[in-house]
């Protein structure tokens, strides 16, 4: 593993707290899928500012640029993280009876599910050599 991919982790799994914590926070005003997607834009915003600051080296390309291309790689990846999040707590936990925290679960293993991909799209699209 790189050091780049290792830094990638750490601050995403910054990223990641900050999802899940706000995920837990928001579901008190609005159901648990809206809190996924309100909880992901915020976590969205962190790796944005952490990856931009300690994993990758300047691309080039202005900050909104950088944010424009961000933004798409996280849009694939926010569709994992639903269909992954909402799939299990709907759907596959319910049926095999598990309630133990299936919510909290499910969205910790929907936020953790896109990882690689996002890397791979960070250091080749978003933040790639202009």
């Amino acid at each position: 593993m790189n050091l780049q991919f290792l830094k990638f982790l750490v601050t995403g799994g910054i990223a990641a707290l900050v999802n899940l914590l706000s995920r837990y926070a928001l579901n008190h005003v609005m159901s648990f899928e809206a809190a996924v997607v309100a909880a992901y834009l915020l976590g969205m915003a962190t790796a944005y500012l952490l990856a931009r600051r300690f994993v990758f080296d300047a691309s080039g390309r202005s900050m909104a640029s950088e944010v424009r291309r961000f933004v798409l790689v996280n849009l694939v990846a926010l569709g994992f993280v639903w269909v992954i999040s909402v799939g299990l707590a709907r759907v596959v936990f319910p049926a095999i009876g598990m309630t133990w925290h299936a919510d909290d679960i499910a969205h910790l293993i929907g936020v953790l599910a896109p990882a690689v991909t996002s890397y791979v799209g960070h250091r080749f699209y978003t933040f790639a050599r202009k």
